[in-house]
């Protein structure tokens, strides 16, 4: 409904529209129209009312809705069915939801803001209202399951990709899909799949990107690792963002489905910020140090030690600069 109200002040461009041809339109009371009204007001719109003309709006935030997304995306395929949420428990698990119903590949679902956000590894994420993109991407995939867990590192290129189109040269990979800018993390990612032995029915690559969350805001656990885009100096336009990484990220899928993955795990080592460095491996509750020198067909880090050539694979270990801290389990 709220989307509908707004269609009518943008198509207005600035003039004043009337409550009460709004309500005779969208066949609801006048009194629904004022409440969706204060309810945008909450959410950052400013309007101008006259108790002749109606209402005129003066200031609209940046936020994600279907309109807004639409109005600015250039794919064919990512993002031309939207499902947006003011909030949400979890991007993903909506997507999931519509994934078994048989949505279309490509849909979108997009939140404002997540109350249970989390990441790899079953790790928290920080998600507030309109301080970040807060996304998940529904795949249905020609290749194979076995190739299915290159998926992340393809979402890694496309996101850092369009994280360098809005002014941050700067991002790169840590493996396998974290992006980091100046050492601190600006992105996480969840992937998850079903499939049977011969086919995936739908990969969901769950993606959430910080904006404009200050130093200050965010919890206490993730001030000295976590950035946003307004904390490196750029205040961003989210849905111009959330264009161009749908954009990117759509032509690594075609490489992908098209050409397989060699193509796009080149692409992910052009970006890597692993890849040369010395890091230490936490699996279990055990821990080794290395050189991570490559990562194979299948996406693996491949780490130099004392012992040989060590293979990590995705998902189940953490990597960590060599002085960084152990973490306690």
């Amino acid at each position: 409904m709220r989307n509908e109200i707004l269609e009518y002040f943008r198509k207005a461009n600035g003039g004043y529209v009337s409550g009460e041809q709004i309500s005779k339109d969208l066949k609801v009371s006048r009194t629904a129209i004022w409440k969706h009204i204060n309810v945008l007001k909450e959410r950052g719109y400013i309007f101008e009312s006259s108790t002749r003309k109606g209402y005129r709006l003066i200031y609209a935030p940046d936020l994600l809705t279907p309109l807004e997304i639409e109005s600015v995306l250039h794919t064919e395929l990512l993002g031309r069915h939207i499902v947006y949420y003011e909030s949400t428990t979890s991007t993903n698990e909506e997507a999931k939801k519509i994934a078994m119903q048989g949505a279309e590949e490509g849909t979108i679902v997009v939140a404002e803001e997540q109350v249970t956000g989390h990441g790899r590894l079953s790790r928290s994420f920080y998600t507030p209202f309109a301080k970040g993109i807060w996304f998940s991407v529904i795949l249905r995939p020609k290749f194979f399951p076995m190739e299915a867990s290159k998926c992340t590192l393809m979402a890694a290129v496309g996101v850092c990709r369009g994280i360098h189109r809005l002014g941050l040269p700067a991002a790169g990979i840590k493996w396998p899909n974290d992006i980091l800018v100046n050492g601190k993390k600006m992105v996480g990612m969840l992937s998850e799949m079903s499939s049977s032995m011969e086919k995936i029915d739908y990969i969901i690559l769950g993606i959430g990107i910080n904006t404009g969350i200050k130093e200050n805001e965010f919890p206490e656990e993730f001030r000295e690792t976590a950035t946003s885009f307004l904390n490196e100096g750029i205040n961003v336009s989210r849905k111009n963002l959330l264009a161009a990484v749908l954009a990117e990220l759509e032509a690594e899928y075609k490489l992908a489905q098209t050409e397989g993955f060699e193509r796009v795990l080149e692409d992910w080592r052009k970006l890597s910020i692993t890849l040369g460095k010395e890091v230490r491996v936490i699996y279990s509750n055990e821990n080794y140090i290395g050189k991570a020198v490559d990562i194979d067909k299948d996406g693996c880090l491949l780490v130099e030690t004392k012992e040989g050539i060590q293979r990590v694979l995705a998902g189940d270990v953490s990597i960590r600069p060599v002085d960084a801290p152990i973490p306690q389990r």
